[in-house]
Order: C-alpha cells, then structure tokens, then sequence
C-alpha cells in the first residue's frame, strides 16, 4: 500500500454503503419473513447483491423500480413469491439510512481541506436526505438520475467530469465497491483511487487502487 497520495483537486465518493451504511438485510429479511431458513437467507442477500448490480448496467430508470426488480429475479431464482410493495419499503428504508460511524468526523476534516463530490448511484431524492447527515461540506452531489446512467456504466462519471470540467488524473475516487466504481474509474483513466475495505468486494489490485481501512487513514495519507 502506498504511504502517501498525490494531492487531489476533487476528493470523490460513492455514498451508499462507502458513506452511509448501506442496511439493506434488515428489510430484505422482513420482506422474506419465515420463507427461508438463516442459511439460506445468507444466500439469498448476496443473490440479490448479485441482481441489484445486473440492473443498473442497462439504461436509467427510478431506483425504486431498480430494487424492486432485483428483488423481485432474486425471488424467480429462489421460487419465491414477490412482495407487491417490496420496492416501495426497500427504498423507504433507504431514507431511513444512517452514516458509517467512522465517517463524519473524519469527512468533515477532509472536506475542511479539500473540494468534495459524491457521485451516487441513486434518484436524487436519496441523496437530498442523506447527504445533509454526512456533517461535511460538498463541492458537488451527482445522483444517477442527474447523470441518466447508473454506474458501472462510464456514463456517470463522465457526467461528473463534464459538469465539473475536470479530467480523471485532477480526482481522488474513493469507493467500498471495486466493481460499480474503481474498475470503472480505473478504465477512464483516474489514476487515483481509494478502496475504502467495509468487507463488500473482493481485492482486485490489478486496478490500481490503495486501500484502507478508515476515513482517517485516507486522512493521514493525505497529510492532514
């Protein structure tokens, strides 16, 4: 890992599960009920992971909808029945969402330092509710309804390059998935990427990333 990173104009971020944790089980699990065993139920979040990241690689629409099909393939797959409303409380619970609990003082730190931007893919009134409880100042907030594409998809943060009219090598992107954002990022050329390790995704260094293990290490990497 590197002991120091060159200082950014932009310090970038994912939000959802990098920022604010991303409590998707909870809801997951009371959608299921008692269909499923606790075993199975495991299964069943990291299948329906796998669904919500097939979703979002095709053209834009409302996230809600986004979740609701996703869970609703993850049920097909398991032979479940599907809860009518299960996009409406996923994405209810999504407002409900709260900070990492390492993150706001670090992040307002940073953000006393640097210009932050989040790039995020959800509608933007997710991020009207959660950002205001990070506690930092922003430079910019981009959702995917803003940009029209989600990520994996190139689209989104091109957006974010044109609306600021930035080049990749001018950021730091700092993301807890490697393949909604750093793969990505690394194709277009950000040459500076944290992987911020909440235990999401599995290492790919081939991508050219540093990892940590806190907000206050990416601090202390940067030198403030």
């Amino acid at each position: 890992m590197s002991t120091s990173i060159p200082r950014p104009k932009y310090v970038s971020f994912d939000c959802y599960g990098t920022l604010i944790y991303f409590e998707i089980a909870s809801t997951t699990r009371r959608l299921l009920g008692d269909r499923l065993t606790e075993d199975q139920t495991e299964v069943f979040l990291t299948d329906f992971r796998k669904y919500r990241y097939d979703q979002v690689c095709g053209e834009f629409y409302a996230y809600d909808q986004v979740l609701h099909d996703a869970y609703a393939r993850t049920c097909k797959k398991w032979g479940l029945e599907v809860n009518e409303d299960a996009g409406q409380q996923l994405a209810a619970a999504v407002l409900t969402w709260e900070p990492h609990d390492d993150v706001p003082a670090p992040l307002k730190k940073l953000g006393d330092n640097f210009a932050l931007v989040i790039l995020s893919n959800a509608d933007t009134k997710y991020l009207d509710v959660s950002v205001p409880k990070l506690g930092a100042n922003f430079h910019a907030v981009y959702t995917a309804e803003q940009a029209g594409f989600y990520k994996p998809r190139y689209q989104a943060f091109e957006y974010m390059l044109d609306q600021l009219g930035a080049k990749p090598e001018e950021f730091l992107h700092v993301s807890s998935h490697v393949r909604y954002d750093l793969m990505p990022a690394d194709d277009l050329g950000f040459t500076n990427k944290v992987y911020l390790d909440r235990g999401y995704d599995v290492q790919s260094p081939a991508y050219n990333y540093t990892t940590v293990k806190s907000l206050d290490e990416l601090n202390s990497l940067l030198g403030i």
